[in-house]
């Protein structure tokens, strides 16, 4: 199977393919780009005309003159013919297996009505066994003309012998129907968990909604994904990666207790034996489990260019959407609600104690932090940690970092914070957002502008399949901040918008920093790993509103072709 996707790339390619002949004195190459306009991320020599691979290595950089010389009888020659090349895409966070399942389940994100939901639903239980679970869905109530929030009996009566959990599209909030709820023994009874929301109708029965925590009530139920299906899910990932030019990922655990990691693990690694994996994983564990990987003396990140490990996960709070984000003020028009620490952070010294000691063990952590208090307390909990284990390259990370206290910006670059931040929010949440919080406070969301200004590191990724695995949307949005419903043609709010370089920096080398591995790629300079795309048309001169409508044309991953694409 891989020679023949192999011959179909090599053939689809042919076109571009130029034949010479090599002096005895150059070196050869396996692989070279003439012609071109490569950004290579090293500000010594930013652009370049050529490049050359040998391997899985970039040999030599340079005009075409000179790369020219380097093409021997078996090397692959590609005429760019003035198209633009970047970096391979490093996606600084994803929920790899997630989004690949997500794929193959009912799609739900662009459904404009509740009953259009109900009728997708609908329509995919048709295709299923009975008993078998309906997954998934990625919708957003937000896109209907009356948001309100979906119950089950949308959806009981087309799917009552299909156990239903649906996530919102944040990743925070799901909607079980009657048969789920009836398997995982939740009732009007069922009390609400630490770190979690039941919302319930006014006899306080549970209206399908579990919010956070709240959410693992139903999961608990629901068998995992069988052999066959994390197969299928981990190839529909590296496929829909590969056609973004997207090389390099960071997936994320998807929940403070993801029972699944081990098992994403193994098929990650199963898969990279066999020599089939098309992208880079950096594949994190839950922070709750630091001392089974600091017993081994394991320390991050640890493994190959192609998978590693070390990095640990946890959740300061929930999501915006989900109005679960930690606030320091309650969310406008619901008096007393400011969002949910995470179970984790409601027991802050026994987080604390596990941060100080992963840290101290070398390994690296990551924390989900959404909200402005959030943001805050994790923050303070990294200056504790520093302060007891010392000067070190530990590279703390914030995930999402997305609503912040101006007060609290300088402090990211002031502690070696990483912000780990995904621009496509901004211009999904943009929409609505004003609205739960407030103009002043939105002032400070999505802050990339404020954040590099005070010396950040911004690392960019997409957080797919809550958002799209689609590095050149991410760019747009953070270019132009134009939100999806076209209503803000000058960009929610403008002053946080950032260049085009910024931006493809932070999907590259900042990412690479993000994960240790910004010596070995994310620019393109001899030495480094040979990922790179070509795309449909020039990022840096073309209107910024014009970057939505570029493709990827090519996919170069490892020093070879995994996609291309017309």
């Amino acid at each position: 199977m891989a020679k023949l996707v192999r011959a179909k790339l090599i053939a689809i390619i042919g076109s571009l393919v130029i034949g010479a002949t090599t002096p005895a004195w150059a070196q050869t190459a396996s692989l070279v780009l003439l012609n071109g306009k490569i950004w290579t991320e090293n500000p010594k020599a930013p652009e370049v005309t050529a490049l050359a691979v040998q391997g899985n290595r970039i040999v030599a950089v340079g005009d075409t003159a000179k790369i020219r010389a380097m093409v021997g009888s078996t090397t692959l020659v590609i005429d760019l013919k003035g198209r633009r090349v970047t970096p391979g895409f490093n996606d600084a966070h994803v929920h790899f297996f997630f989004g690949g399942a997500a794929l193959a389940s009912v799609q739900l994100s662009d459904a404009k009505s509740p009953g259009e939901f109900r009728q997708r639903v609908a329509d995919y239980a048709k295709t299923l066994p009975s008993g078998v679970w309906i997954r998934y869905g990625i919708w957003d109530h937000q896109q209907w003309a009356h948001p309100d929030l979906p119950t089950h009996q949308l959806i009981d009566d087309i799917s009552p012998e299909n156990p239903a959990f649906l996530w919102r599209s944040d990743g925070h909030m799901v909607l079980a129907n009657a048969a789920a709820m009836k398997l995982a023994g939740v009732d009007r009874n069922t009390k609400d968990v630490p770190g979690g929301e039941i919302l319930r109708d006014a006899g306080g029965a549970p209206t399908g909604i579990f919010k956070d925590a709240a959410t693992a009530l139903i999961e608990r139920a629901m068998p995992p994904l069988s052999d066959r299906e994390m197969e299928a899910a981990l190839h529909a990932a590296m496929t829909e990666a590969a056609r973004h030019g997207v090389t390099s990922v960071q997936n994320m655990m998807d929940s403070p207790g993801d029972p699944h990691g081990p098992a994403y693990l193994r098929r990650f690694q199963a898969a990279e034996r066999r020599g089939e994996l098309t992208v880079r994983i950096y594949s994190s564990s839950s922070l709750r489990t630091w001392s089974q990987m600091a017993e081994t003396g394991l320390m991050a990140p640890f493994g190959d260019p192609t998978l590693r490990i070390g990095l640990l996960k946890s959740f300061a709070d929930g999501a915006i959407g989900s109005t679960t984000a930690w606030m320091d003020e309650p969310f406008v028009g619901k008096p007393g609600n400011v969002g949910l620490a995470s179970p984790d952070l409601q027991a802050r010294d026994e987080m604390l104690g596990r941060m100080v000691s992963a840290d101290s063990a070398g390994l690296q952590l990551a924390i989900h932090a959404i909200g402005t208090r959030a943001n805050r307390e994790l923050l303070d909990m990294f200056e504790v940690v520093a302060k007891k284990n010392g000067l070190s390259d530990r590279r703390f990370r914030i995930e999402h970092a997305q609503h912040l206290n101006p007060a609290d910006i300088p402090r990211f670059a002031k502690l070696g914070v990483v912000a780990s931040m995904q621009p496509y929010h901004a211009i999904d949440d943009g929409r609505w957002v004003t609205g739960v919080i407030g103009p002043e406070r939105a002032r400070y969301s999505y802050a990339w502008k404020s954040l590099l200004d005070a010396d950040a590191t911004l690392a960019f990724g997409s957080d797919w399949p809550v958002a799209p695995l689609d590095a050149l949307m991410g760019i747009y949005a953070a270019v132009t901040r134009q939100t999806l419903d076209g209503k803000s043609p000058g960009g929610w709010i403008p002053e946080q918008r950032i260049s085009v370089a910024q931006a493809v920096h932070a999907y590259t080398m900042g990412s690479a920093y993000a994960e240790f591995q910004d010596r070995i790629k994310g620019s393109l300079e001899p030495g480094k790993l040979a990922d790179l795309v070509v795309l449909s048309q020039d990022i840096f001169s073309i209107p910024p509103e014009q970057i939505a409508k570029t493709k990827v044309e090519m996919t170069i991953f490892d020093g070879r072709v995994v996609y291309a694409g017309h």
